[in-house]
């Protein structure tokens, strides 16, 4: 007998400047008296699991020999990269514990909207209990201002809140002010535990449901149904997102920003739409935005006094620009900032959040500890968010714990608008405005298309065949976000075409294991009822490269033998198809053949069957 938990969530707070926080799950099953002493070194060395860095696998043993296995993710991004993990955890789970910080309101929030519909849909009606626990004591602390910081500390998750969530997910809700005696070991334990007995109880009984009753007729043995084989698993591919832009750096494509020292000696190249999703500042001198619009008096003197665009300079298009965008010049009239612009640009390029790496190399270069001081309050003031108030809050902390990712949110911004396009895509009669910059950072195809070997490398207008605008429209939108979320299966086979054509991997990767994920839902009375062609999906699977998820679909349509074999589209299959379905089927011809003639002693023997 076992008992698996699952909990989701981070209890540690955000902005705790403590380097160890104690951990729910790991407190309670050092401190709870259920908990066997003997299996103390199994519970250490299970701490790491090595199959799978995403989540850390406990086991230890309670209530004398019943066995406890505990997964706990405390990244959310499970259920964003991994669907066939995160689906088969809940799906696995006893019991479900969701954790937060009451002082943590922005992820809060991502739980509410995000995770907990997700959780639900996985559930999918399973009475399994659910206990959302709310960590730590709730602070009224000054809100901070530091430019780098996106969260907002001034409010708390408020009891309420947090049991409107239980309500919504029908789950209990518990507050856990301190992780001491008390609140894990009688307050959290004891109910966790009185769950436990619960699930053992459910499991007991069942247990004895399906005793086999003796059966009358002794001639003949019911036949034996094997479990089918286990589905081939897909592994995703991690995300390049941060390095893909940091990279555009480097090859120096697309370029119309060019910096300059006050003597007109160039310092350094760059894009404006990276730097504008970055700042604020580059929005307001770039024409992106006005100064109505920005409505902060620090942002536009930052503006003004550090940058100045040399109007009267004129640069010929090159293959590193694109033929609309020249490069504009840009003066650093800060000295010490525009000796340190090459670290501050791949700062920037980095996604924002290697803060301490930057400060090390600005000391390098500038031995004052007052200009090194000045420049950093410079790139603070470029990352200011309008409205906020500058304080001397150190950055490295919050950065350390908690990266930022600048670039990928704010890029959404410039998705599918005119705002700084360089290039319109032509297609289906409609015209997609879009920035060279990005797609020749995220795909090796449009970085290839545009480096002034091919006629796409000086023309604004660039036809589009063999895609749909809506499949193309959410090509862009990873490209721009590395996210999407297709409506349908036909959607995310569509786009895993798409994506194939421009050799985007990571992007096919993502469509395979969502369609995977979709027909794996998939009831059967609805698989057996669906227009949807799973072997028309094979076929194009096949053609368009994708091997893992051809070979899943061929090990699926054999588990679902019976419903497939009696579709029109399974004549469609090529005898090497057929073969190896005929030989992975479930169930197999033998089951078949020995259920038969159990069928027939049955009757003969005027018994009734045990089996069907």
């Amino acid at each position: 007998m076992s008992v698996h938990i699952v909990a989701f969530g981070n209890e540690r707070e955000a902005f705790s400047e403590e380097n160890q926080q104690p951990s729910l799950i790991w407190t309670y099953l050092g401190r709870s008296a259920l908990i066997s002493e003997t299996e103390s070194s199994l519970l250490l060395n299970s701490a790491s699991h090595v199959g799978n860095p995403v989540f850390t696998e406990y086991q230890a043993r309670v209530f004398g020999n019943v066995r406890l296995v505990v997964h706990d993710c405390p990244l959310w991004d499970i259920f964003d990269s991994d669907w066939y993990t995160s689906r088969n955890l809940i799906s696995g789970a006893d019991i479900i514990v969701i954790k937060y910080s009451v002082n943590d309101k922005s992820s809060f929030q991502g739980i509410k909207d995000i995770y907990v519909p997700m959780i639900k849909k996985a559930l999918n009606h399973c009475s399994i209990p659910v206990i959302i626990s709310a960590v730590g004591a709730r602070k009224n602390e000054v809100p901070c201002t530091c430019p780098l910081c996106t969260s907002d500390r001034r409010s708390c998750v408020t009891t309420s809140e947090g049991i409107q969530l239980a309500k919504d997910l029908g789950a209990t809700y518990l507050e856990l002010h301190t992780l001491n005696d008390f609140y894990i070991g009688k307050y959290f334990g004891g109910v966790l535990e009185y769950f436990m007995i619960q699930c053992l109880n459910q499991k007991t009984s069942e247990k004895m449901k399906r005793r086999k009753k003796p059966h009358k007729c002794h001639g003949v043995k019911p036949p034996h149904l094997e479990q089918p084989e286990k589905m081939p698993i897909l592994k995703g591919e991690a995300s390049h997102y941060d390095s893909d832009l940091h990279n555009l750096l480097f090859c120096c494509q697309c370029v119309d920003v060019i910096f300059c020292s006050e003597d007109l000696r160039n310092v350094g190249e760059a894009h404006k739409i990276i730097l504008c999703s970055v700042s604020h500042v580059f929005m307001l001198l770039f024409n992106v935005k006005s100064p109505a619009d920005i409505q902060d008096s620090s942002v536009i003197r930052t503006a003004q006094t550090l940058f100045a665009v040399n109007s009267e300079a004129v640069f010929p298009v090159s293959s590193r620009g694109s033929p609309c965008n020249p490069p504009v010049r840009v003066i650093v009239k800060d000295s010490f900032f525009c000796s340190c612009l090459s670290d501050i640009l791949h700062f920037i390029y980095s996604g924002a959040f290697q803060w301490e790496l930057l400060e090390e190399e600005i000391k390098k270069k500038l031995k004052d500890s007052g200009e090194v001081e000045q420049v950093l309050e410079k790139v603070k003031c470029i990352l200011k968010t309008p409205g906020r108030v500058n304080n001397s809050k150190d950055c490295r902390i919050y950065q350390t714990k908690r990266p930022l990712q600048i670039c990928n949110t704010s890029l959404r911004l410039f998705f599918n608008t005119p705002v700084l396009a360089d290039v319109l895509f032509k297609i289906q009669g409609a015209t997609v405005p879009a920035h060279r910059a990005v797609l020749v950072a995220r795909c090796e195809v449009m970085a290839a298309m545009f480096n002034g070997n091919y006629i796409e490398a000086n023309s604004v207008l660039v036809p589009v065949y063999g895609v749909s605008k809506d499949t193309f429209l959410s090509f862009l939108e990873y490209l721009y976000t590395d996210s999407c979320c297709p409506a349908s299966i036909l959607q995310a086979m569509s786009l895993l075409i798409c994506a194939e054509m421009y050799q985007v991997s990571r992007l096919q990767h993502i469509c395979e294991l969502y369609i995977i994920t979709q027909l794996q839902s998939m009831p059967t009375r609805e698989l057996a009822s669906t227009s949807l062609s799973v072997v028309g999906l094979l076929r194009k699977a096949k053609f368009h490269n994708s091997d893992c998820l051809s070979t899943w679909l061929l090990h699926f349509i054999a588990t679902n033998y019976l419903i497939f074999s009696q579709k029109p589209e399974f004549q469609d299959l090529s005898v090497e198809e057929r073969n190896f379905i005929e030989m992975h089927r479930w169930p197999s011809n033998m089951y078949l053949k020995q259920l038969a003639d159990y069928r027939n002693y049955i009757h003969s023997q005027k018994c009734h069957c045990t089996v069907m």
